[in-house]
Parts: C-alpha cells; structure tokens; sequence
C-alpha cells in the first residue's frame, strides 16, 4: 500500500534501479489512466507507451501474445488493476493501481493505493512516484477529477485547482475522457495532448489539431447518450438493471445517473452492442452495496479476468453472451437473455 508520495517513490526508485530506465508503459485508456501513462512516458524518457483499450486486459491472451513478441525488458502496468498471475512471466513488472485487487499478480511489485483513506488514484500514484514533478502536477489533477476524487483532500488536487484553475481542469477532463467513449474507441490524440501540452488551457486551446478530434468524439458521445437516457430501468429485488445496445462506451455513464435516482439499488447498465459477442456492464451503488462482493457471490461459469473488478460501489465487467444468460437469468431478468 502506497499512501503518500515518499512510500511510492521509494518503492519505485527501488524497483527501477532493478528493472531499468526504459520499461514499457501499458495503462488504460480513461482519463485517469491517460494521466498516469503521461506522467511515466514524461518522466522516463524514451520508454515506449502501450494503451490497453476497448476489451482488453494486460492478462488477456492477444495481448500476452503481443508482449511476447514484443519482449519488454521490463513492464509498468498503471491503472489496469491487479489481476490473478504474471502479465508476462519473467519480466521485472511494476502495478500502480487503486482498484480493488482480484489476485496475486505473480513476482510483480505492487504500488497500490486501495485501502489508504483518501485513496490516491493512479494518475496520482504515477506523479508521486516519480518523484512529484512539478510541471506535471496538472495531469495528477486530471486523474483525480476523472475518477471523482476532486474533493478528497488531496493537497496536489487544491495546488493544481489554484494554478489552472478548476473549469479548465474539469473541461480538459471531460475532452480526455471523450474518445475512449466513441465506437472507435481510440484514446491516442487525448494522449498525445497530454504528452505535448504544459497545462490544460494549451490542451482546450485548440492549437493542437487533437483538440478538435476530441471535440467530436465528444459529439458522438453526446448523441449516443440522448438515446441510451431514455431507456427506462427495470427493476428486480435489490437490482434496477438497464438494457443499453451502442457501440459507445456509454454504460458507466448511464449506470452512474441512475445511481443517484434508485438509491437503494444496484444500478446495472448493460451494453449488448458495444464489442460483438460480449455484454459489458457497468455497476454503481449509493447504497452501500459491496460490488466487489456482489458480483463475485454471483460469478457465472466461464466468466473470466474482466468480470467484476474495480471499487465496491463502482464496478462492472464484461462476459460472453452465453455467460451473461446464465448470470442475468439468475439475477431475476431471464427476458434479457440474448440470442
């Protein structure tokens, strides 16, 4: 557990000193996780960036078969969680994460921020651990705004809101966040902004020609919500679930407003059309609910790494469509089978 900046910086200089300066840099393609993977790519220079985007895990096979092709001397893994086994054995790996771990992650080194109170996300855990450069305090700032930790107390979030300023803050998080969303799903021109821009009004200035590719990812985002916004929840027991067909990653967003409108519930948004033969669900709670606990009490056969990781009141995965039958009909909603 990494709860402050000294821990995390101790125990990644340690690790590096071992690994070597140039690790390939593998992290998730939300905002958090585009923070994250900009803080280390700026700060070990000349290290090679892989993003881990639409239905990927690092523990996945194609991209386990990528990385053996690859042979990466040594792995930084930010923002994907910490899984059951090596991502590639052999390999010297460092996890910065915050989520809640679902398995012992081989030999590698863990810096984690779940459990520490307030929890650090990993944009956060990235910059501390690489020692708090100060010219990039502001994509630590992203990273919390993105995963909703703005008014936890973070020193570095009240610094970063006085010197940038909280709308442009908030604004380039939203531009960030926005093509992982769209069908394409390719979060490449919000990481280039990240990696060439010193402040977040360089990045909304729209001197950049990935601010405007931003701009209508953001469009598409906007459209696909309009529709999904409409669809009424169905409601079973303790489960309010909503059945959503988009190619956007538009779920989590859906899931996370009806979270404060069924408060008792387990809000459920399930997306049959975002990545062919898969659901993906997104889960949120302002009940109380343990998530983490939910789904692993209601783990269908066959479901593999991508079900039910993340927080205990903000969770979600993806499972094949046979498993998602079995799982929605033992959930109270056999209607929602798919064909």
């Amino acid at each position: 557990m990494a709860c402050d900046a000294p821990t995390a910086a101790a125990a990644f200089g340690d690790w590096l000193g071992k690994a070597g300066p140039r690790p390939l840099i593998l992290g998730h393609f939300d905002a958090d996780g585009l923070g994250a993977v900009a803080i280390l790519a700026r700060s070990l220079l000349g290290a090679e960036v892989r993003l881990v985007g639409k239905g990927e895990t690092p523990w996945s096979d194609h991209v386990r078969a990528e990385l053996e092709a690859r042979r990466p001397s040594a792995i930084v893994a930010t923002d994907l969680g910490v899984r059951e086994g090596d991502i590639l054995p052999g390999t010297p790996t460092c996890l910065l994460d915050h989520h809640v771990p679902t398995g012992m992650p081989g030999d590698a080194l863990v810096i984690s921020g779940n459990g520490c109170t307030p929890e650090p996300t990993s944009a956060l855990l990235a910059y501390w651990a690489c020692g708090s450069p100060d010219p990039l305090l502001w994509l630590a700032a992203i990273g919390l705004i993105g995963d909703m930790a703005e008014e936890k107390g973070f020193a570095e979030m009240a610094a970063a809101q006085r010197r940038y300023g909280k709308t442009a803050l908030r604004q380039a998080v939203s531009l960030i966040n926005a093509p992982r969303r769209t069908a394409a799903a390719d979060a490449a021109p919000a990481l280039a902004l990240l990696m060439k821009c010193d402040n977040p009004k360089e990045l909304l200035s729209g001197e950049h020609p990935e601010t405007a590719l931003l701009l209508a990812a953001k469009e598409e985002v906007k459209g696909a919500m309009e529709v999904a916004k409409r669809i009424a929840p169905k409601v079973r027991g303790d489960v309010a679930l909503i059945p959503v067909d988009s190619p956007c990653q538009i779920h989590p967003l859906i899931a996370q407003q009806w979270r404060t409108r069924l408060k008792d519930k387990v809000v459920i948004a399930a997306n049959k059309a975002y990545r062919p033969g898969w659901v993906h669900f997104a889960a949120r709670t302002a009940a109380g609910h343990d998530l983490i606990r939910f789904f692993a009490d209601r783990r269908p056969q066959g479901a593999g790494s991508e079900y039910g990781s993340g927080h205990r009141a903000a969770s979600g995965g993806a499972l094949k469509i046979p498993d998602w039958n079995r799982f929605v009909a033992d959930l109270g909603f056999p209607e929602e089978q798919i064909a």
